[in-house]
């Protein structure tokens, strides 16, 4: 791997040399780090690079670009160099660009595929989007149970060339189904003249082609397989998925909760990609929703008007109150949301997670109440800004955070279980969202709380 540094030397060497150079440099490039260049960089000129690489790299290091790059990049291509690279692509990389593309280019980029080519990317584009049927590639290696290791190796080495891996191979019956799944070191290492039943153990994991892609990243977690086998729901072997391509859905996904936790829609490119129009309606949305939130805010102080008229000093502790709601909320979620994308924890678990979040928020509000109470208490040494009833308001601001962090944490820690449960995306109880509803609650609780022990002194 390249260095930052070295990255922007060999990208400034690819802008300024001629082809000679340029054939020179990328002969010392892998693909993966060729493409990365030229994701990384405006300057290269794609069409020069392209011109200078042995066909089998160019083909690589296409599946590897951005699709902005791949469309560009396709559009300067004669019929026949167009022809020729959308069907030397992998299928599964092909299915990417396709389901990006207009119907009108789409229509136009199937028909220069072949007969065989045409009729895989026809079965892929028909599983919904996110599916894991969008994530296979058809091209594996197969053999039947009764075949000797000999004939398997033989097998191999005729056709493994097609295979997107060979680290595993697939057993299936007569009619395509799988039986079981064998790793090519079992073959390596068995008797030439022994069977491959003898080495079946029938203990096979598949995905389902129409599941939603997010399972199989929890698969991918638990079996730690380089590749996974796709089936129907009979199980019908239909293709597999490798590692590489759920390391790209896991980003994605990553990058879209972190997105929606943050109180924005998620991005459909990278930042610096997206056009400003997007960006902007992207986070409006919810700007908005927050907005309208935080007005009754404002409502709740309105109807607590008389109060604060009657007890002005509580106003200076309103930020305390309901930023200290919101973080607690915040927090709550944000470990809830994570504990739930790994696993840790499922629905069945919320009475569980309600008690633990229960007794964290009382002995966190419980803290932090202490605090506030002897901040007030150590002010009244110095100062006479809280009046002659200081202790009454040290007791208000004390209890007032207990129950607010309180309840900032159950809200917290319930509100992503509960979206999970009526079908919504757990990230979408942001943190902004969180603060919000905690702020106005919080200002319930707080002037409640002040009603009821300092009526009849300032209240």
């Amino acid at each position: 791997m390249f260095s930052e540094q070295e990255k922007e030397l060999l990208a400034e060497r690819m802008v300024t040399g001629n082809l000679y150079k340029l054939k020179h440099l990328t002969e010392s490039v892998q693909p993966e780090e060729l493409a990365e260049l030229i994701n990384e960089s405006k300057h290269i000129d794609v069409r020069k690079v392209f011109q200078v690489l042995e066909a089998e790299k160019a083909i690589k290091t296409f599946e590897n670009l951005d699709f902005d790059i791949q469309e560009e990049l396709l559009g300067t291509f004669s019929v026949e160099q167009l022809s020729h690279t959308l069907n030397q692509i992998s299928p599964d990389d092909r299915t990417a660009l396709f389901e990006k593309l207009s119907q009108e280019t789409l229509q136009k980029y199937l028909s220069l595929l072949s007969d065989e080519e045409r009729k895989t990317a026809n079965q892929l584009l028909q599983y919904p989007e996110d599916s894991i049927g969008r994530l296979m590639t058809p091209d594996f290696i197969s053999v039947k149970e009764d075949w000797t290791i000999q004939q398997v190796l033989d097998y191999i080495r005729k056709y493994g060339k097609d295979s997107e891996t060979l680290n595993v191979i697939y057993v299936t019956d007569p009619k395509g189904f799988l039986q079981d799944d064998i790793k090519v070191r079992d073959f390596l290492l068995a008797p030439l003249d022994k069977k491959v039943g003898d080495l079946m153990t029938r203990q096979v994991v598949a995905l389902y082609a129409r599941d939603d892609q997010e399972k199989a990243i929890d698969i991918f977690k638990q079996t730690n397989r380089v590749a996974l086998p796709v089936t129907d729901f009979n199980g019908l072997l239909l293709g597999i998925v490798t590692f590489d391509d759920m390391m790209d859905v896991i980003e994605e996904e990553d990058t879209e909760d972190i997105q929606k936790f943050g109180g924005t829609e998620a991005l459909s490119e990278p930042y610096l990609k997206v056009s400003l129009r997007e960006m902007v309606s992207k986070r409006a949305g919810w700007l908005i929703i927050l907005f309208l939130g935080e007005m009754l805010t404002a409502s709740a102080m309105g109807f607590f008007n008389d109060e604060l008229n009657k007890a002005v000093v509580l106003a200076l502790f309103v930020p305390l109150i309901i930023s200290s709601g919101g973080n607690s909320g915040s927090q709550a979620a944000t470990l809830i949301i994570r504990a739930m994308a790994l696993g840790e924890i499922t629905l069945s678990n919320w009475w569980r997670v309600m008690r633990r979040e229960f007794l964290s928020g009382l002995l966190l509000g419980t803290l932090l109440g202490l605090i506030g109470f002897m901040r007030i208490a150590a002010w009244t040494l110095f100062t006479d800004l809280y009046g002659p009833h200081w202790l009454l308001i040290a007791f208000t601001v004390g209890f007032t955070l207990i129950g607010v962090v309180l309840w900032g944490t159950l809200s917290g820690s319930m509100l992503p279980m509960l979206l999970k449960k009526l079908g919504f995306d757990p990230a979408v109880s942001s943190a902004p969202f969180i603060a919000t509803l905690v702020d106005v609650t919080g200002l319930i609780i707080y002037f409640s709380i002040a009603f009821l022990i300092l009526k009849g002194t300032l209240l």
